[in-house]
């Protein structure tokens, strides 16, 4: 990971370097011109001293001849010492375009000194004459120095002249780079400063526009972070975040959801238990009557009667004690065949009532009062209004995972309208069975709630083609057999 940091002391640490290119570059090329100015500089002062050391030396030599003493003797040779020495200096200004003069020019310093010594040695030997024209040799010689060290230094002068034009040509090609160099630096600075900038801003910027996403409640858009510092690592822990948020507001909604289907489930058994409770006067006191009636029925011989009555009173009992439970398909079903003989003495040969059931279906659950409420919306609205009756088919067949249950009637059938009321659940006027008050859309919505999906009701009807309710009952809820045994006992 490349930190903030790191790229801050990355940016200082170039900048640095290029200043420190810089400065190293014109501290070289300065010092490269000192060194060149102070290299002529110095052969001028050496032929500078060549001529002050010829001329002291003949002065000397004057001064020792005209007064011969140990002090302008010490004089003389030290002038000669320094000749000497200057003379070794000059050597080191040979160069192919001043050998050959330098070479005279050297001749000339050792015809100085050798002229010098010649003249002391005739006047140790008193030769006076001699020593003179020695002298005025050595004088010569000493203008010819001189002569020949303004020719040299003008020779110099001229290379020195050529040096200083190469230098102001050199600084003004300098001065033409350093600008390009400086406009160069300048926009690689702008750029690599830009690009720092830019790995920072741009995440910053991207988490900025996250943020203001989350604060409108968008949690469900994924925070991308193109870096590799510490806002990567700060982006992920605002996606993580996000992530949190948005499961712990799923869950929140799912157990709203949950709650509203409870409360709803609570409704709607409130609302079936206050439709029943509207049949229930004093139900200890019905049930023993309809009991006393159906075994006095009985005494007198009169046994369909006493059967009905009996049916009757098991179909109140189911009715108001399943409503808050789940049951079998066998529990349903036997009541169902209750309440079809209830109504068969009523309509007589006018119910026609078919079955076609599976036995080894009949271990599903479901919620209470689920076929009766069916079966008497097919007899109020197929049945009773016709002069003929009708016939109704009421068939369970097993599935692979599901058990379906059909109930169809031969009615006048159903309009959409009503159709698309009942699965929606939207209220539909007149609705409410006549024994249980309980409607299709209370069937629909209990049905729903129970299984906790939408596809367990289906209803296929047109005018005239009759009405086919179609149950798709999950297995999941399949009661075990020891159910069978509580139930028919």
């Amino acid at each position: 990971m490349n930190g903030i940091q790191k790229k801050i002391w990355t940016l200082a640490a170039v900048v640095l370097f290029i200043m420190a290119a810089i400065w190293i570059a014109l501290t070289y090329y300065n010092q490269k011109t000192q060194d060149q100015y102070n290299d002529i500089l110095q052969r001028y002062l050496r032929m500078n001293e060549v001529t002050t050391a010829s001329q002291q030396t003949v002065t000397s030599l004057n001064n020792y001849l005209l007064s011969p003493s140990r002090d302008n003797l010490s004089q003389l040779e030290q002038s000669k010492e320094k000749l000497r020495k200057a003379r070794i200096d000059v050597i080191e200004l040979r160069n192919p375009g001043n050998e050959f003069a330098l070479t005279n020019y050297m001749n000339l310093i050792d015809s100085l000194v050798e002229t010098t010594e010649r003249s002391l040695t005739f006047q140790s030997e008193k030769e006076t004459e001699a020593s003179g024209n020695a002298f005025s040799e050595a004088d010569r010689i000493s203008k010819y120095i001189s002569e020949m060290s303004l020719t040299l230094l003008d020779a110099e002068l001229k290379t020195y002249d050529r040096f200083y034009r190469g230098i102001i040509e050199q600084s003004a090609e300098l001065k033409k780079l350093g600008i390009w160099l400086l406009l160069l630096i300048t926009f690689l600075l702008l750029l690599f400063t830009y690009a720092f900038s830019l790995s920072i801003t741009r995440p910053v910027l991207k988490l900025t526009q996250a943020a203001k996403e989350l604060s409108r409640g968008r949690f469900d858009l994924r925070i991308e972070v193109e870096s590799n510092d510490e806002i990567s690592f700060l982006a992920k822990m605002f996606d993580r975040m996000r992530i949190n948020i948005n499961n712990l507001i799923s869950e929140i909604q799912q157990k709203a959801q949950l709650e509203n289907e409870l409360q709803q489930s609570k409704l709607l058994l409130q609302e079936s238990q206050l439709r029943s409770l509207q049949s229930q006067i004093n139900p200890h006191f019905l049930f023993n009557t309809l009991n006393t009636l159906s075994k006095k029925a009985y005494l007198e011989g009169s046994e369909e009667t006493s059967d009905l009555l009996a049916s009757v009173a098991a179909l109140l009992r189911y009715n108001l004690k399943r409503l808050d439970r789940s049951v079998t398909l066998y529990d349903e079903v036997r009541v169902l065949r209750q309440y079809v003989e209830i109504q068969k003495a009523r309509f007589t040969e006018r119910l026609r009532f078919h079955t076609d059931i599976d036995e080894s279906c009949l271990y599903v659950q479901l919620p209470g009062l689920t076929l009766q409420p069916i079966v008497e919306n097919a007899v109020i609205y197929a049945i009773e209004p016709e002069e003929d009756g009708g016939e109704i088919w009421f068939r369970i067949v097993d599935g692979a995972d599901r058990v379906t249950v059909e109930i169809e009637d031969d009615g006048p059938g159903m309009a959409e309208e009503r159709i698309r009321q009942i699965l929606e659940e939207r209220p539909v006027e007149s609705e409410g069975g006549h024994t249980t008050g309980i409607g299709l859309g209370n069937v629909v919505r209990r049905l729903r709630l129970f299984y906790g999906c939408d596809d367990v009701i289906a209803i296929e009807s047109g005018r005239e083609r009759g009405t086919k309710v179609r149950l798709s009952i999950p297995k999941a809820r399949e009661s075990g057999k020891h159910d069978q045994a509580s139930d028919r006992g």
